[in-house]
Order: structure tokens, then sequence, then C-alpha cells
């Protein structure tokens, strides 16, 4: 069963030597997508107001041999004196014997409205490396003719807009960061293909004021690519003193999570959650884990966006 798991999931590439054309939902998916945005939309680009680093590592269905294993660091700000904003990100993506690596750079550029709400809009540029070790594969044999040749560092470029409408309570966004479909794998004897197709976001949240001293963020994600049923995280997380953040997130018909931060110092924001699967795929890992870690670089005369959770 352990290999099944692998087969069927793990290492969907498998399914290339026998079909035609497979299309999947290859992106890296994160359960703090809320504070990760820049990877998935480039229009979130400087909207924070400083300079800001996070990195973000997830271990998913630990225990399971070629789980998939991501770590991104993404960095933005706005420019000086404009209304534009710009941003870099690396993702490193494991998954079974595959390696996938990409870099990223975002611009932005924001209109301000009398409600003080803005408006952003965004662009993606992106390089991608592949690399597939087939001797990794718990049914690899040399002597086949498909498994002989490894995938070394095949180079991708893609783009992607999005745009962004926010305030201090509110936020919507809608984003493509991939527009061009790439093919990773194309064997001439069987013409078996592997495309990356668009995968299309759509996000939101707002935030509540229940107290002087409690905030509640209710949020959501959609993802939709072709070929793939529709993915929606819903999450619900809780501020207390401006400080403390927890909660918890359900993906349909995927995982349900359990979310906690902490606003260290003006600067520092750390953040740790924890995936359950809620589907058969339970019975054969112990959960994901995430963790991140945001600092910033503030103005002398800026403050934590403590209403924010974006």
């Amino acid at each position: 069963m352990r290999k099944l798991i692998q087969l069927l999931v793990v290492t969907p590439m498998l399914l290339l030597l026998t079909a035609e054309r497979v299309f999947s939902q290859q992106d890296p998916q994160f359960t703090n997508y809320m504070y990760n945005t820049t990877v998935i939309n480039p229009a979130y680009a400087g909207t924070r107001d400083a300079l800001s680093v996070l990195a973000l590592y997830r271990s998913q269905w630990v225990g399971l041999e070629g789980a998939p294993e991501t770590a991104s660091v993404s960095v933005h700000s706005p420019m000086k004196d404009s209304n534009m904003g710009w941003g870099l990100s690396v993702i490193n993506d494991e998954i079974g014997p595959s390696i996938e690596q990409t870099l990223s750079a975002d611009f932005s550029y924001r209109i301000g409205f009398e409600n003080l709400s803005q408006l952003s809009f965004g662009f993606k540029a992106t390089a991608n490396l592949l690399n597939v070790d087939y001797t990794k594969l718990s049914i690899y044999d040399p002597s086949d003719p498909l498994l002989q040749n490894n995938v070394d560092n095949r180079f991708s470029p893609n783009f992607g807009a999005g745009f962004y409408w926010y305030s201090d309570h509110y936020y919507l966004g809608l984003s493509v960061p991939n527009f061009l479909e790439t093919k990773h794998y194309d064997d001439n004897t069987r013409s078996s293909t592997a495309t990356k197709s668009m995968h299309y976001y759509f996000m939101g949240g707002y935030v509540f004021d229940l107290s002087d001293t409690v905030k509640f963020k209710p949020a959501f994600l959609s993802k939709f690519v072709s070929g793939s049923p529709l993915q929606v995280d819903l999450t619900a997380n809780f501020l207390f003193y401006d400080k403390l953040t927890a909660g918890g997130a359900y993906r349909i018909n995927g995982a349900v999570s359990a979310l906690v931060g902490f606003q260290v110092s003006d600067s520092i924001f750390v953040g740790y959650s924890y995936d359950t699967e809620a589907a058969q795929l339970a019975n054969y890992n112990s959960g994901s884990h995430e963790f991140f870690l945001r600092f910033e670089f503030l103005k002398s005369d800026a403050k934590v966006f403590s209403p924010r959770f974006f």
C-alpha cells in the first residue's frame, strides 16, 4: 500500500510512461497563504509599506516516502516616493525524484482611492529549473530505456499577472502566476507529455474588531486548474492583544489545519501550522508541518499592521 500511494500520489510523473497527456495541480500549496502572497500574486509586492522578508518551509505528508518538501524565501518592498513596488522570490520544491527550483521577479503599481483602499496591479517574470533523478524511484529498472536519461536543469521561462485590492481591514486578489503552459516531459516514442497548465487564484479576507483586544479574520483561497477539481481553503484566525494569532483552516476534501503565530517585536513575526488529512491518505502519513518567519524593516514613523493578518 505504501508503494501504491507513492505511485499514485507522490510521483505522478510515473504515469507519463503510459499516458498520452497528463494534467495535474503542480504549484506548491501553502496553509499560510495570507503571509506568502507574493508567490501566487505579484500585485501584493510592496503593499505592506515596508521591506518585508519571509522565509517558509513546508513538510507535507510526513512519514510518506517521497512526499513534497517545499522551501521558499521572498522579499518585497515599495519603491521610494512612488506608487510602485518590487519583489523577488525563490522556491525549492521536492517531490519524489523531482526537484523544481523557481526564481521570480515581481513588479506592481498601486492606485489609491478616497475610501483609503488601494488597487494594486502586478506582473511576474519567472525562471524555472527542473531536475528528475529516475534512480530514486522504487520501481527503477536500469534496463528500461524510458528511465535511461535523467532530466537535468531543464529550463523554462514564464510570466504572470494579478490584481490586489486592499485596505487595513479587507483584501481581494485574483491572479494567474504562470500564463504559459510548460511541457516538462516529451517522449517522442510514446508522445507522452506532462503539461503545467495555468493556475487561477482568487483570495480574500476581512478583519472584524470584536473588542479592544480581540480581532477576527475569516479568509479564503480558491485555486482552479484545468483537469483538476476546484480547491478551496477556508481559514479563521483570531488576533489577541495585537500579539498572538491562533485559528484553524479547512481545505475542502483535503485537510484540517491548526495555525498559530506570534508578533515577537515590531519587526519579527513567527508562525506555524499543522495539517491533518481529511481523506484516506491520513492513514499513511503523520500530517504536514509549515513554519515561517517574517522580518520587516519598518520606517521610523511606521507601525505594525496590527489590524491586518496579511
